[in-house]
């Protein structure tokens, strides 16, 4: 069996590489927080009060931050898994660095649209 290559700093500091792994860390962020979620439907399982209880954290500034960073990591994700599907199924040959400019505006503009339709 072949090791796998090392990259060197140039290969890092590729727009490529950058979008790698924040699908990557965004994909872990997203794991992270399934069982949270899931744990705060359960309460709804302890009755209307337990659930109510529940919301009223909701309320606090750091789940409205908390929302918003959701918001971004699943446009992040979804914009990167988009990207890496037509790179690895599209008649094309090789990295392509719009697709990567494009996935991270797309995440910017659904962040804005949140913030803007979150009243």
């Amino acid at each position: 069996m072949r090791s796998r290559p090392n990259l060197d700093l140039r290969a890092k500091s590729h727009l490529s590489y950058f979008a790698y792994a924040c699908h990557r860390f965004s994909g872990l962020l997203l794991a992270c927080f399934i069982p949270l979620h899931f744990l705060m439907l359960s309460q709804s399982l302890r009755g209307a009060k337990g659930f109510q209880q529940s919301l009223t954290l909701t309320d606090m500034w750091v789940f409205k931050f908390g929302e918003w960073a959701l918001v971004i990591l699943l446009a992040i994700h979804l914009a990167g898994g988009v990207r890496l599907l037509m790179i690895e199924f599209g008649p094309w040959r090789g990295l392509r660095k719009g697709w990567i400019q494009l996935s991270i505006l797309f995440a910017i503009i659904c962040g804005l649209l949140f913030l803007f339709f979150a009243n």
